[in-house]
């Protein structure tokens, strides 16, 4: 980064697992996001908090200026992909589904952001990640179609297995 250059950029990261598979475990999702962690601060980001449940996941960042957003979701998905894969942490081929949301924040909403990411066990025992996904859209003012938003796994399952 150039000498003079000043940033504050807080950005929160969502995206799902492919073919509407509820597959993060508990019992690897730690691991995966620790993993996460660590790719998220060798691009230089601030890694401020990574957890999901067994079909998505949430990232809060600080963003390192350098990378774009695009970049940066590129190279988590992939990473982790091999990763789970080579690690054999599930019993057939993962992959994330294509597509990210991404969502900024200021500096006064980091503490809820936080929370609200913390408890996602707890917040999807009563909301859906599709109407969850949803929300975020319009809060942000972000217009969608919905023939390209992700396949949600709650659209025809009970919410389970988180």
């Amino acid at each position: 980064m150039k000498p003079g250059t000043f940033t504050q950029l807080y950005v929160q990261l969502v995206f799902a697992v492919k073919n509407r598979e509820a597959i993060l475990h508990k019992s690897i999702r730690n691991r995966i996001f620790e993993y996460m962690s660590g790719i998220i601060t060798q691009m230089n980001h601030k890694s401020i908090i990574v957890n999901g449940v067994s079909n998505h996941v949430h990232i809060f960042i600080g963003l390192n200026p350098t990378k774009t957003i695009s970049e940066t979701v590129h190279d988590i998905k992939r990473s982790t992909s091999l990763f789970i894969n080579d690690e054999k942490l599930c019993p057939y081929k993962f992959a994330w589904q294509d597509g990210y949301g991404g969502f900024t924040h200021s500096r006064s909403q980091i503490h809820d952001v936080y929370q609200y990411i913390l408890n996602q066990e707890e917040h999807h025992k009563k909301q859906t990640f599709r109407d969850e996904y949803i929300q975020y859209l319009k809060k942000f003012e972000i217009e969608y179609d919905e023939r390209f938003l992700f396949d949600f796994l709650d659209d025809v399952e009970p919410l389970r297995g988180n």
